[in-house]
């Protein structure tokens, strides 16, 4: 890969467990360069083991930014993560260094290199009464509603993802317009970074073999450990316990999961979000790379 023009954001993005985290260092320490976190789970302070956030020896090898700086209990949202990344890449060029964007959260990608649709901004009233849909009628419930009446952005999102289901239904009653609407006709065209973005080239067989592996590990690291204190702190309803592998150590903690069951279960819904993210980056120019 050729030295990043002044200008140039380079942007590591691939499905989990492909090894985002290895070549954005490699490439800092190439370049010159620092990395900014694009991962809503570990931006989060607590959420460590199960995000795949940097360990003390990663993050000696080149500065990192946006990883653990956030209250669990504080929601980010695209636009706030695009303002905070927008902060670091400023600094970051001031001192004369290279941003390298890493993270497989590819809303936040998209919002810090494209922008985002300018849609009506947040209801309390509204998010009140989607929390007690979600009380009544469980997570499920509320993104049965998105289904009937959004459809496509129904399809991206997971039902337990409470804030983004919430928030596409605010959208929705409050411009009488779907989420997905809107993004379609903002069309992600308000370039706002000349990106470059690169990924590590993975077959299919290799990274499932990967995610099993990972999992096995995190789990023999404590991740189940790391949950029950996160639930006594009290951070059992951060988003964040809602991401792919927190939710079923989540069920696993309260009961609902069986321990045999536990990484199976894991595997399973890694495997459905890597399908979602390739889907994705099927439609980006994305430069891949072999490491070694």
């Amino acid at each position: 890969m050729a030295q990043p023009g002044a200008s140039e954001l380079v942007v590591v993005v691939g499905p989990t467990a492909s090894g985002k985290t290895e070549l954005a260092l490699r490439l800092a320490e190439r370049f010159g360069g620092e990395i900014v976190g694009a991962d809503s789970v570990q931006i989060y302070r607590g959420f460590d083991i199960g995000s795949g956030k940097p360990t003390a020896e990663e993050m000696a090898r080149a500065p990192h930014h946006l990883v653990s700086v956030a209250d669990p209990l504080v929601p980010i949202e695209a636009s706030r993560f695009a303002e905070m990344a927008e902060e670091a890449v400023r600094a970051i060029r001031g001192r004369g260094r290279i941003p390298i964007v890493c993270g497989g959260t590819f809303l936040w990608v998209k919002a810090l290199v494209w922008g985002l649709a300018p849609m009506p901004g947040a209801d309390p009233e509204l998010r009140r009464e989607h929390e007690e849909i979600a009380l009544r009628e469980g997570r499920a419930g509320l993104h049965a509603r998105l289904r009937a009446v959004d459809p496509e952005s129904a399809g991206r999102l997971s039902p337990n993802d409470f804030v983004r289901v919430s928030r596409a239904l605010e959208v929705l009653s409050l411009s009488g317009k779907t989420m997905s609407d809107w993004q379609r006709e903002h069309g992600f065209r308000e370039v706002r970074h000349k990106a470059r973005l690169v990924g590590v080239h993975r077959a299919p067989g290799e990274l499932d073999e990967r995610i099993a592996r990972r999992t096995e590990a995190w789990l023999r690291g404590g991740w189940i450990e790391e949950v029950r204190g996160l639930v006594a702190g009290g951070f059992e309803g951060a988003r964040a316990m809602g991401s792919v592998g927190y939710r079923e150590v989540l069920a696993h903690v309260r009961g609902a999961l069986p321990a045999e069951e536990l990484a199976p279960a894991i595997v399973r819904s890694t495997r459905v979000f890597v399908r979602r993210q390739r889907t994705w980056l099927r439609d980006q120019p994305v430069q891949m790379v072999t490491l070694d």
